[in-house]
């Protein structure tokens, strides 16, 4: 099996937004442990690659971080106007749909809860429900069916419960 660099960073960056206390991974060519327990080894310590696999360094070059010009983000810093955004919990594939030719989880303008899921990324086979974690109307979606988006990138802006109530 051929592992690449990518793949265990996106592992690493998995278990470290994950509730997990420890991960071991073992196949041909790479065994992987990370760990965050505080007597345990370091976490990102501990990567063993088969000499004839190159394609992953150090653990210690991995995870680059977030920019504002991730995929997704509002273009140019435009502003939101009091709008909430419903942000990517991992980097993957944003899907919108929870299956090719499904209708869309949310669509602009729809109400949703807290618990409402809103859309799914997808990181090596490995689908992460995405829930809206705040009330009110789907205001815009930040990011087309099938992109990739980094963590924390803006998947959708959302127009918070308190404002889309109708005054009195």
């Amino acid at each position: 099996m051929t592992v690449d660099r990518k793949e265990v960073e996106v592992l690493i960056r998995l278990f470290e937004q994950s509730d997990w206390r420890e991960l071991r991974l073992e196949t041909d060519g790479l065994k992987l442990v990370l760990s965050k327990n505080a007597d345990a080894v370091p976490l990102r310590s501990i990567v063993e690659i088969s000499p004839e696999d190159d394609a992953v360094a150090s653990p210690d070059h991995a995870t680059p971080t977030p920019t504002p010009d991730a995929p997704g983000a509002p273009a140019d810093g435009a502003p939101t106007d009091g709008l909430i955004p419903i942000t990517a919990p991992n980097l993957g594939t944003f899907y919108r749909a929870p299956k090719p030719g499904a209708a869309p989880y949310v669509e602009v303008g729809q109400e949703i809860g807290e618990t409402t899921e809103v859309c799914l990324i997808e990181v090596m086979k490995l689908f992460t429900p995405v829930r809206a974690g705040i009330s009110g109307q789907i205001a815009k979606a930040c990011v087309k069916d099938g992109e990739m988006v980094e963590y924390g990138a803006p998947l959708f802006l959302v127009k918070p419960e308190a404002e889309t109530a109708e005054p009195a």
